[in-house]
């Protein structure tokens, strides 16, 4: 099967059976609901830039597997290379968007899932990795979008998965069979999963013996029987119900990716998709895995909506009629400065990766988690000076209603106008934009998509080799090591 393009895409979504529900509704037509299109455009756009010989360099692979040209974000990492396009790719795309467009937590999940099912293979003896393998080749045959399912809902995060009075805050498995095993729990905060073909559960936490039931890694269509998408709430998400166009800020494209809760009520998976069965022994690998993958992402994907963010602050310095005084310039400066900080760490964890047994790449995992962390604060930081510059009426702006108003309209346009070279509603269209891309969930998602700052702190500290540091630092201090 050829490359798809977004009309491709958006058509295959209508041919699955998702059970959706939002605003206390069930959703029966998830492509053409104005909950839904934003994002689902955004994701279209991924299989489009495929088809642009501007781009298809970034997003299109040659599969390993097969020998043909798949999208990237069905790609399993072969090189270095790879590893840096990836990123080149996420900043490119997330600047066309100026949002997020859902298939990197697919794509990261594929590759850690792959390099994983390899090293559990070697040691055990099973034949997972043949599994995946297999399955993956359906993924890039059909360019299927995945929906990575990591995050649990966790219920008191002091007791361990076997021990929480409900069992289902962690999926589980609860029966094996000839035929397959079923599952139960949920994951939450899925990204893009309402306009998923695939979703690949992971487990979310290193595991031990007494939780080997939780180890659980597998494949399902995102409308198998048993599955349920309760869409999460998103700041200013009813303007989108509301038919104007200004008001969202980014009215094509929206903000961060559509989350939804999934529940998953004894579902059944199927042997030939199940690809961790209890093996706990290698729960902690995948998750760390998945997540340095996913962390590595952030400087690509957080630069490119920050590129969007700085160029929507000039064009509000340049209508308020600030753009040439010096503070302002210098708080610009430094959103560029924090920006580009962000995309050398991701480009640097990707140039110093190195091959899995597998054969695929794995990013350094010191560099990326270091990565998420500066997202964690840098983002907050450019925001904080985009608010600073653009003013106050970022946060006042009466509605697009108001502006159209047959009797008060010409106050709203006299009022929020500024320069004259500036048309007011332009000066107002701006503002929107600053406003969608620099508050409420695009900020939560910055501190807390792909693990919360303290779980990169972990992970720093754990890669951070402070004996070899210690060493270095004693030979230069004459310390001689003691004696055996």
């Amino acid at each position: 099967m050829s490359l798809k393009d977004g009309n491709a895409y958006k058509e295959s979504l209508k041919t699955l059976n998702h059970n959706v529900f939002a605003f206390g509704e069930k959703i029966e037509n998830v492509v053409d609901h104005p909950l839904f299109s934003p994002h689902i455009k955004a994701a279209a756009l991924t299989y489009d830039l495929a088809h642009d010989p501007s781009t298809e360099d970034l997003v299109t692979a040659i599969s390993h597997l097969t020998g043909k040209k798949i999208n990237r974000f069905t790609h399993i990492h072969q090189s270095t290379e790879d590893l840096v396009k990836k990123v080149k790719m996420l900043r490119m795309i997330a600047g066309k968007t100026g949002s997020c467009f859902q298939r990197c937590v697919g794509f990261d999940a594929l590759n850690a899932t792959y390099s994983v099912t390899y090293e559990m293979d070697e040691e055990l003896g099973t034949d997972y990795h043949q599994r995946f393998r297999n399955y993956l080749e359906y993924i890039q045959d059909n360019d299927l979008m995945v929906a990575g399912a990591m995050t649990d809902p966790k219920g008191d995060r002091g007791l361990s998965p076997g021990n929480q009075k409900d069992p289902d805050m962690y999926v589980h498995i609860v029966e094996k069979n000839d035929k397959g095993i079923v599952i139960r729990g949920a994951k939450v905060h899925q990204t893009g999963i309402v306009n998923s073909h695939e979703m690949l559960v992971m487990p979310t936490i290193a595991l031990g013996e007494g939780d080997k039931a939780y180890a659980v890694a597998c494949a399902l269509p995102t409308d198998a029987p048993g599955v349920v998408h309760i869409f999460g709430r998103q700041t200013n998400d009813e303007r989108r119900l509301e038919g104007g166009e200004i008001d969202q800020g980014n009215a094509k494209y929206g903000t961060v990716g559509g989350e939804a809760l999934t529940v998953l009520e004894n579902v059944f998976v199927p042997w030939e998709r199940v690809f961790m069965c209890e093996e706990y022994q290698f729960a902690g690998l995948l998750v760390e895995r998945f997540a340095s993958y996913h962390r590595q992402n952030y400087g690509g994907c957080k630069a490119g909506v920050s590129d969007v963010i700085i160029g929507a602050t000039t064009a509000m310095a340049e209508y308020n009629g600030v753009a040439k005084a010096s503070h302002v310039r210098d708080k610009i400066v430094e959103m560029v400065h924090l920006t580009e900080t962000l995309y050398c760490g991701s480009i640097a964890c990707s140039c110093e990766g190195a091959p899995t047994p597998s054969g695929a790449y794995f990013v350094n995992p010191l560099l990326a988690n270091t990565v998420k962390q500066n997202v964690t604060r840098f983002i907050y930081e450019i925001s904080r000076l985009s608010h600073d510059v653009s003013g106050g009426c970022i946060a006042t702006l009466p509605s697009e209603k108001d502006l159209r108003h047959p009797e008060i309209g010409k106050y709203v346009e006299k009022y929020f106008k500024g320069v004259d070279s500036a048309p007011a509603e332009d000066r107002i269209r701006m503002a929107r934009l600053v406003e969608n891309m620099t508050g409420g969930t695009a900020l939560v998602e910055s501190m807390h998509g792909a693990g919360s700052p303290q779980a990169q702190r972990v992970m720093i500290l754990r890669q951070a080799n402070l004996g070899r540091k210690v060493k270095l630092a004693e030979k230069l201090a004459g310390i001689k090591p003691p004696k055996s």
